[in-house]
């Protein structure tokens, strides 16, 4: 068992981040009688979960419906169909920003070769000058 400030040391998150989580649901540590959050080992599974969708750049309803799917199929099997199909999802996000992201490297290095070849034109009229 951890404590909130073990946890959020390990993962890099605040404990407020960490309060956040069990007040949407994510998370349920367990009590100490002192009231205190403790982080059993499945908790911690989830947190890891949680930390490689916010990764993944998936929102938390998406990364709460990957992570409880677990309690109601124990088997991982709609999880890891459910987590699949946001996977497929988010790969074609992905492939359409990189595409974006080609289309304006393209335009960038165009404008470039525009850019430089209207320098020497200028350079060559000083140089006539």
């Amino acid at each position: 068992m951890k404590t909130i400030r073990e946890v959020a040391r390990e993962f890099d998150v605040t404990a407020r981040t960490l309060r956040y989580y069990e007040e949407i649901g994510l998370l349920t540590p367990a009590r100490t009688e002192t009231n205190q959050r403790q982080y059993n080992k499945k908790e911690i599974a989830k947190l890891k979960l949680i930390t490689r969708g916010k990764r993944y750049n998936f929102s938390l309803e998406e990364i709460k419906e990957m992570v409880l799917l677990f309690d109601i199929d124990r088997t991982g099997k709609k999880q890891l169909t459910r987590t699949i199909e946001y996977g497929e999802n988010k790969i074609k996000v992905i492939d359409a920003r990189i595409l974006e992201l080609q289309e304006i490297k393209a335009e960038i290095a165009a404008l470039a070769e525009l850019f430089e070849e209207r320098i020497r034109d200028i350079e060559k009229e000083e140089d006539n000058s």
